[in-house]
């Protein structure tokens, strides 16, 4: 038997001749019965007819429920400029019209000076304005002249576990006020995402919800309606790539960055107009394909007064640990060193030949 044969036995099938005959026949008997059977009943009663209207009633916590909550809340992007016109999503994240959405929705428009059009819910347009944008972390901040706009509540993305039920909320393929549902399929991904002239690195939460091409920006939301994570990337059969570089269609392999950095990050945005990202200063071999990440074996491997440089961390080495977390090539090292703060001080663990080495240092902001 091929491998590819169903490995059962089906029943065998009967003539279509005498099957069609034998429920024609079955119709007929049961139409004579009942039409005989009317005919008496009519004979004695008057008979009224009453129609019914039954309410559908949904929980306060039902996906409809939870998508009229927050739907308001989501916005579409059009990004148009010489070189391209792109279409996003992004979400009210503070009343007086901040929106949060990924760097790459909007990046062609704002270095070009092109134009950036935000569409509400209810359909009326405004242009926005740039407030900041960290293409480190794939995340912008607009900003419309509006009052009173329906911010969206922040979950806890560290407290998400694999199986929590989910929503994403967005303009796919330009589908404004799309819902779909799924589950958190996994966290801690390494994912590279970014436009084409920059990539970006984050922690992913990954998701099956059908999110497509214009999903990018768009909240995924647990089933209290609050935000744990924005729609940002899609896996492909053959790689994972911004809603912005690639056309394909949701496989139910979807990742979002984790709310908890996206308002880090935010923040820092709204106050500076810029983020910064934490460094150890180090530059990766990213041509080395054994376990872990290396520190290039040469001169300037390991950047001059570094805090790897100050705890004695040398060219070569081989990081196999950062933070408590394991470390199996350089995408995984860059986001995890991106998940945390500027300050915060971390242990990390390097092979040097066959020796094991802990270090501790503190991590500090990259020089932009």
């Amino acid at each position: 038997m091929s491998s590819h044969q169903a490995a059962f036995s089906q029943e065998p099938k009967k003539s279509p001749r005498n099957l069609s005959v034998g429920i024609a026949l079955a119709i007929a008997l049961f139409a004579g019965a009942t039409g005989a059977g009317l005919d008496r009943l009519l004979n004695v009663h008057s008979a009224n007819v009453v129609s019914t209207q039954s309410a559908i009633e949904r929980a306060p916590g039902s996906i409809a429920a939870i998508a009229a909550k927050v739907s308001p809340s989501v916005v579409n992007i059009d990004a148009s400029s010489a070189q391209a016109a792109d279409t996003g999503s992004g979400f009210f994240i503070d009343s007086n019209g901040y929106i949060l959405t990924n760097n790459h929705v909007i990046e062609s428009a704002a270095t070009s000076g092109g134009q950036i059009k935000v569409t509400l819910s209810s359909g009326e347009s405004y242009p926005a304005n740039v407030i900041g944008r960290a293409p480190e972390y794939d995340i912008a901040v607009l900003k419309i002249d509006v009052s009173s706009a329906p911010a969206l509540t922040f979950g806890n993305s560290e407290k998400v576990v694999v199986g929590d039920s989910v929503i994403a909320i967005g303009s796919p393929l330009g589908l404004a006020g799309t819902v779909t549902s799924g589950i958190i399929s996994a966290k801690d991904r390494a994912v590279s995402t970014g436009s084409s002239t920059q990539s970006s690195f984050i922690n992913a939460i990954q998701t099956d919800a059908a999110i497509n091409p214009g999903n990018s920006g768009g909240p995924l939301v647990d089933m209290t309606g609050a935000v744990i994570g924005i729609n940002s990337a899609i896996a492909s059969l053959d790689t994972t790539s911004t809603f912005a570089s690639s056309q394909s269609g949701s496989i139910g392999l979807g990742f979002a960055i984790p709310i908890n950095q996206a308002k880090k990050v935010a923040d820092q945005l709204i106050k500076t107009g810029k983020a910064t990202y934490p460094v150890v200063g180090v530059k990766i071999d990213t041509t080395y394909q054994g376990d872990g990440a290396r520190v290039a074996p040469i001169a300037g491997g390991v950047l001059a007064g570094s805090p790897a440089a100050k705890v004695g961390i040398k060219p070569g080495d081989i990081i196999t640990e950062f933070a408590g977390k394991k470390i199996t090539n350089s995408d995984e090292l860059v986001v995890a060193i991106r998940s945390h703060s500027v300050g915060e001080r971390v242990s990390i663990t390097v092979l040097r030949g066959r020796t094991k080495k802990v270090f501790s240092l503190t991590l500090v902001a990259s020089k932009q």
